[in-house]
């Protein structure tokens, strides 16, 4: 980065909005389709698996994404990425997307057009920061259902599980872990990110050894359900509880039994699969779309005592998103982080995975949920810890910038949000940044307004792609956009 302004290429190729070719003829181009925050340590690692995945050879230097901005200085909703040089490929694209239910993180087309929901990707990738020794469910089975679900969809997408860890790997991995990874590994998914031991971690081979391996491991602790096993002639029991906070979205083990059933049916098993101690009554399985009963559906899978509904799975697995808040935050971090010298240090965009906060020292730690847990746990709701979408530190001006995130319709909203965030800068921001002085505003994604006169909102992309500034926008706000679209002349 020289003088805010980023070290690119020097060929600008200006993109006109709904252009759909954007490469040459005869040339591919990399299209990355997400519903995170692309973050560059992530694409790294996504470039060098698809160059030694393909045998392509390539040059990586340092990345920067930029949003294209056509003509008339509105954005395409499409970014490009520089720094990866790969005779192979002509340009690199990301885009907004969302999922129609359970989604991979990421899904990576090699093709020349823009893709298209019916078209299968090279690589369907879910990242996740999580190791065991964090969380054992969370690290690997809260995200298995992706795998299974995506399947319907895409079954010849390679599939990818990436870990972008921010905290140190559990040296000795635990039985939880072990047992996932390789029901990953069964099912054809990719371990990425994490030095595993080939000795431990090898496909199941036949349903009696996933079967005997579960069965043998250390049991829960009291009062827990155990995922255990009970085969008898043409029907396989596992336990495991769905029931979680009054319905059916207890996530890891909707994880754990959905990987489960999909490794028994591909080791080979045709007979019943039928999940006991559930916990759920029949009114918690009415909802067709819910993602367990949608894979249940996909796998023959059963509930006793219950009768699960017949779902009909979406007609595609993604569309283009165009209606979320998150298309403004997103926007506006990426833009900061590569035409400024500042950085974030935390984010939360809606419906993506929660961020850490970053200390000056580069530490990560997670947040937490209340000031005090026990006067929240005996009633005290004041405890709660309410968590920004984003929080940016401006270096030049000496400001840290805590931002809510919304839709223009939900603008008021927002706004009051804003008053929330005393326990969060207390705790993280006056502690961690006591010199920073702290600035609060709104980030809007929406509508086709042409300027703002809320003095708490600092930015808003409306509908049309146009970049507009708050009157009293972060000096932050002011300097990224400049850099934009001085790049862009």
């Amino acid at each position: 980065m020289s003088n805010g302004q980023p070290l690119l290429w020097s060929e600008k190729q200006h993109t006109k909005r709904g252009q759909t070719n954007y490469a040459h003829k005869g040339e591919k181009c990399l299209w990355i389709l997400t519903e995170e925050r692309p973050k560059k340590e992530v694409l790294e690692m996504i470039f060098q698996y698809f160059a030694k995945d393909q045998n392509f050879g390539f040059l990586g230097g340092e990345l920067k994404i930029i949003p294209i901005l056509d003509e008339n200085q509105c954005f395409d909703f499409t970014y490009e990425v520089f720094g990866f040089q790969c005779n192979r490929v002509n340009r690199v694209f990301i885009k907004t997307v969302s999922g129609n239910s359970s989604f991979t993180d990421f899904l990576v087309y090699y093709q020349n057009e823009m893709p298209q929901p019916n078209q299968p990707p090279l690589y369907a990738i879910e990242e996740t920061k999580t190791d065991d020794k964090e969380s054992r469910n969370t690290g690997v089975f809260q995200r298995c259902s992706k795998f299974v679900y995506i399947q319907n969809f895409f079954p010849t997408t390679k599939m990818v599980m990436l870990y972008a860890l921010q905290v140190g790997q559990k040296a000795k991995p635990t039985e939880t872990y072990i047992f996932g990874t390789r029901l990953l590994l069964t099912l054809g998914v990719d371990i990425l990110g994490k030095v595993i031991d080939s000795n431990i971690f090898v496909p199941f081979t036949s349903v009696d050894e996933v079967i005997e391996y579960k069965n043998r491991m250390r049991k829960a602790h009291a009062g827990n359900v155990p995922i255990l096993f009970n085969k008898q002639g043409n029907k396989i029991q596992i336990s495991g509880r769905l029931y979680k906070s009054g319905s059916l979205s207890h996530d890891p083990n909707i994880g754990a039994l959905s990987i489960i059933g999909a490794v028994l049916r591909k080791l080979g098993w045709k007979g019943q699969i039928e999940i006991t101690q559930h916990g759920l009554m029949q009114s918690h399985v009415r909802n067709a779309k819910n993602k367990f009963i949608l894979i249940a559906n996909q796998l023959g899978m059963s509930l006793q005592g219950l009768t699960i509904p017949k779902a009909q799975m979406p007609d595609a697995y993604w569309h283009y998103d165009m209606d979320g808040e998150k298309l403004g935050t997103i926007f506006i971090h990426l833009v900061i982080e590569n035409f400024t010298e500042s950085f974030s240090v935390f984010e939360n965009h809606a419906g993506c995975e929660k961020g850490y906060f970053q200390t000056p020292n580069g530490e990560h730690i997670p947040l937490a949920k209340y000031t005090d847990r026990n006067a929240y746990k005996a009633g005290d709701k004041d405890q709660i810890v309410f968590i920004p979408d984003l929080v940016l530190i401006d270096i030049k001006e000496k400001e840290s910038i805590t931002i809510e995130g919304k839709k223009f319709e939900n603008m008021r909203k927002g706004i009051e949000e804003l008053k929330g965030y005393d326990a969060f800068e207390n705790m993280y921001l006056k502690k961690y940044y006591p010199a920073y002085k702290v600035v609060r505003t709104v980030v809007l994604y929406g509508s086709h307004e042409q300027k703002l006169i809320e003095v708490e909102v600092g930015f808003l992309l409306n509908r049309d792609g146009k970049l507009i500034l708050g009157i009293k926008a972060p000096k932050l706000f002011t300097r990224a956009i400049k850099n934009l679209l001085d790049y862009w002349k």
